[in-house]
């Protein structure tokens, strides 16, 4: 019994450092499901906007986003983490206050913006500080309880905004208890920062801006990923926009159930798939999850039953699994150590797809209607399933260039 109780105490743990974010991530999730997944739905009915300006504000925070990653992530590794991460997080919760007084189109479109620069410099930063504090033996497990954390508001978020309002006759309340969230998730990095300054030291001055875009942008393995990639993150971003304006209009209590399925077959999935992927490469792993994406989608626009949909709910998220966390793992395997936060941040270009297809998907559903669900989510499938020839291509040159290694000989 003393052994077993020995074993437990001495089990690998995170740094408190890790464990903060992934309680601050798990707090902003659940403020973030709370209020942007509904904004389509929001913007239709209590604004009166169409489905095409609905879409083009949507995909204005995606496509701010995609330009701004790749510089938050390297300024975390000039400036600190924290001072990007508490800028971020503050501006961060006062956008969504905006969200809850704003009235006018233009006003819409400038917070929509802002919140695509917010989370485009916060999450890279964030993920290069769970990084940097992990050791390389734990550090999947670290992006696994971060990811589950994720899912765990996503499971959360969307029941507590329907129950304020969102979505319904007023989403005023919704709105700023979000922003409370998120000020309160700045306060626990302040206190983090305090605490643990002088065990953790934020800057790296060694590798120049220059340099940094040289090592990310001359890797091949990485820009097939990335590539790849783009259309993968286009596949998912219509579960916010599109999926959410396509049944918004009429069951919006539907679309929430729908959501809550996707997160609770995340923490049901997760490290099921997780171990189950561990005998095939990371490419491998990130061409299923492209195959189950674009089945899900295809799904949504194919049935009209609660439990064939909620099928195509699974589907899609074994997908989402497959993708988002292996994505983020492969990064971890191939990005040098001193350019960490840069290609965290390089891999936000990815947003492109997803700025792409939130704009399409509201262009093809005012273009055909609302009644064309399998021809519409057909397109969006098909698109989808571009990624494959990158990760094919990826693959092959990742082993290509293991091949090429020289090996190592010991001396007699």
């Amino acid at each position: 019994m003393n052994m077993i109780l020995k074993k437990r105490i001495q089990r690998p743990h995170f740094h408190p450092i890790a464990w903060g974010v992934i309680t601050g991530t798990f707090l902003s999730r659940t403020g973030f499901f709370m209020t942007i997944p509904f904004l389509g739905i929001y913007l239709g009915k209590e604004k009166g906007m169409d489905a095409a300006i609905v879409g083009a504000i949507l995909a204005v925070s995606l496509f701010v986003g995609t330009l701004s990653s790749f510089i938050g992530g390297m300024l975390s590794d000039r400036l600190g983490r924290y001072p990007v991460m508490i800028t971020s997080m503050i501006v961060w919760s006062l956008v969504f206050a905006g969200f809850a007084f704003a009235d006018a189109t233009w006003q819409f479109f400038l917070l929509s913006a802002c919140n695509g620069l917010c989370r485009s410099v916060f999450e890279p930063t964030a993920r290069a500080l769970l990084a940097d504090v992990t050791p390389a033996e734990r550090r999947s497990s670290v992006f696994h309880a971060r990811y589950f954390a994720i899912n765990l508001g996503g499971a959360l978020g969307p029941l507590i905004g329907l129950k304020l309002g969102m979505g319904g006759t007023s989403s005023f309340l919704p709105f700023i208890v979000s922003t409370a969230i998120f000020m309160i998730y700045a306060i626990l990095l302040i206190g983090l920062r305090m605490r643990f300054a002088e065990q953790h030291h934020e800057k790296s001055e060694t590798v120049s801006v220059k340099q940094m875009i040289h090592i990310v942008f001359t890797d091949k393995v990485f820009l097939y990923f990335l590539c790849g990639n783009v259309f993968v993150a286009g596949a998912y971003s219509h579960l916010d926009t599109t999926l959410s304006q396509f049944m918004g209009q009429r069951q919006v209590e539907l679309y929430t159930f729908l959501f809550v399925v996707n997160t609770v077959s995340v923490l049901v999935f997760q490290y099921p798939l997780a171990k189950f992927m561990k005998r095939y490469t990371s490419l491998t792993s990130l061409k299923a999850g492209c195959l189950l994406f674009g089945l899900g989608l295809f799904g949504f626009g194919l049935f009209q039953n609660v439990l064939l949909l909620s099928l195509s709910m699974v589907i899609f998220t074994m997908g989402e699994v497959l993708c988002f966390v292996i994505g983020d793992v492969l990064i971890g395997e191939i990005a040098p150590e001193h350019a960490r936060g840069a290609y965290y941040g390089a891999s936000g270009f990815a947003a492109l797809g997803q700025s792409f297809c939130a704009w399409f998907g509201g262009f093809l559903l005012h273009a055909l209607g609302y009644e064309q669900g399998p021809i519409l989510f057909g397109i969006l499938m098909v698109f989808t399933f571009l990624a494959f020839p990158f990760f094919y291509q990826g693959q092959r040159t990742r082993e290509r260039s293991e091949k090429n290694k020289p090996t190592r000989h010991t001396a007699a």
